[in-house]
């Protein structure tokens, strides 16, 4: 079975047609249930989002912040398994229509295993993955899997990633490309940094594929500034702090649908 490659590429450029950057939603899998975690994501999309990134909690998340680490550490104290994010993956695609990426560290996919990953991954509706760890001089073998199931390989690039470096990274991703507006791990701030603009341009002079922007975009405000020079923009920490501080689970969904729609305002006012 084929994977949503191209339901990711037609949503993005769909967003593109509407004079708008896309809004992505990080949730993490497994939190603060498996099921809690899956009624998370329909409520971002309900919210506004176009495209969602589950988490794959992982003991040792380099990228992220405190706020992800604590719902990671929740989900994993729960007993989450591989099997419960592709069972996130399948009901929240066939609940809401949306592309489902997979936002994974190398080490629980290499475990796993790459084929298996790969197929479980397109066989439960996913678009594909994000991996903030894997080399691209080393993702050979995992950009062959994707391929053949109809998944994208989404690299990340930094502020301190030179131009030639760029180019590598963006010759062998698909779906778009992952700028990280700053140097530094996820977490809401006052503000997104200059330094996110002018590497969406040095990203742009490489590539064809659509630079989505993450790290530090929290609220309307950001979501409108990055959306000013940005394909999408990628929220995370602040969907995970708004469940995090709700008293109740009822409460936190209703939380994330609320700052999707804040955030998808945001981003058709760019």
């Amino acid at each position: 079975m084929s994977g949503n490659r191209g339901l990711l590429e037609s949503t993005l450029a769909e967003a593109a047609s509407e004079n708008r950057a896309a809004l992505i939603a990080y949730l993490p899998g497994g939190f603060p249930t498996v099921d809690g975690g899956i009624e998370a994501v329909k409520a971002a999309v309900a919210g506004g989002a176009d495209v969602i990134e589950v988490g794959l909690p992982h003991s040792d998340p380099v990228l992220d912040g405190p706020v992800i680490q604590t719902a990671d550490d929740i989900a994993l104290r729960g007993g989450l398994k591989i099997a419960d994010i592709m069972r996130t993956v399948r009901e929240t695609h066939e609940a809401t229509g949306a592309p489902i990426l997979v936002m994974t560290y190398w080490n629980p996919v290499d475990r796993y295993g790459v084929e298996r990953f790969t197929a479980e991954l397109a066989e439960a509706g996913g678009a594909g993955c994000i991996l903030p760890d894997l080399p691209v001089q080393e993702s050979a073998l995992w950009r062959e899997h994707a391929d053949k199931h109809g998944l994208a390989t989404v690299f990340v690039v930094a502020p301190s990633s030179k131009d030639a470096r760029l180019a590598t990274i963006t010759a062998a991703g698909s779906g778009f490309v992952y700028a990280a507006s700053l140097m530094g791990v996820t977490g809401t701030r006052e503000s997104v940094g200059q330094q996110a603009q002018d590497l969406v341009r040095r990203t742009r002079a490489t590539t064809d594929l659509p630079v989505c922007v993450g790290i530090g975009v929290s609220t309307a405000e950001h979501a409108q500034q990055v959306a000013g020079f940005a394909d999408g923009v990628i929220v995370g920490s602040a969907f995970v702090k708004r469940m995090l501080d709700a008293p109740d689970e009822a409460a936190g969904l209703a939380a994330v649908r609320a700052l999707a729609a804040e955030l998808a305002l945001g981003v058709r006012k760019r």
